[in-house]
Order: C-alpha cells, then sequence, then structure tokens
C-alpha cells in the first residue's frame, strides 16, 4: 500500500492544505519606476532609454517621454522592488556615462 494511493487521500484534508498554501503566499509589493524631466536631457536619449531598459515600442516610449516633458514625471512601469531598483539604478548609471542628469526614481504602487 502506498501514502500516495488514491484511496487513502482525504478531500477535506487536501482542500485544507491548499487553502493554508494560498494564504500563506503573499503578492509581492508593486513599485512605479519614474523619469523626471530636466532641462537637459535630450527627448531622444529618454527614448532610447525607454526601449532599452524598458523594452517599451517606439510609440510607447514617444507617449511616456512626452508625458514626461509635459507633466515633469512620467511612469516607465510597474515591477517588483528588486526589478525597479535595478532599472532605476540602469538608467542613472546610462545617463551619467552619456553625460545627462536623468533622473530615474521608484515609488510603491
Amino acid at each position: 500500500m502506498s501514502v500516495f494511493d488514491p484511496d487513502l487521500q482525504d478531500p477535506e484534508i487536501e482542500q485544507e492544505a491548499v487553502s493554508q498554501a494560498e494564504e500563506e503566499v503573499d503578492e509581492p509589493s508593486m513599485y512605479k519606476v519614474l523619469l523626471h524631466n530636466d532641462d537637459y536631457t535630450t527627448m531622444e536619449f529618454v527614448v532610447e532609454v525607454l526601449i532599452y531598459v524598458f523594452h517599451k515600442s517606439v510609440e510607447d516610449a514617444m507617449r511616456i517621454m512626452l508625458n514626461v516633458h509635459r507633466n515633469g514625471i512620467g511612469v516607465c512601469g510597474v515591477y517588483t522592488f528588486e526589478v525597479a531598483e535595478t532599472k532605476v539604478k540602469t538608467v542613472e548609471a546610462l545617463a551619467r556615462e552619456n553625460g545627462y542628469p536623468l533622473k530615474c526614481s521608484m515609488e510603491e504602487e
């Protein structure tokens, strides 16, 4: 006789185990990655960053860039903490390497 014998399974115990497992799994907090407008970073560079770092289409990158330009800030995407943090660091490193003061930040959604 096997422990995995289907005749030995108790549906109530199985459902209780599934319920407990579902309760214990919390969704991770999500963070918005934001670009901030400045007077020096070119629109072309912002579009390139959006395509390269955030994998946006040219159309989406243009839309986000114009939103940043007009409103002073724009959302590039929503990610888990670690992914958002990496994207912020990547954007700021690329900006510095290219001589731009582009600011990128993250905030909990």
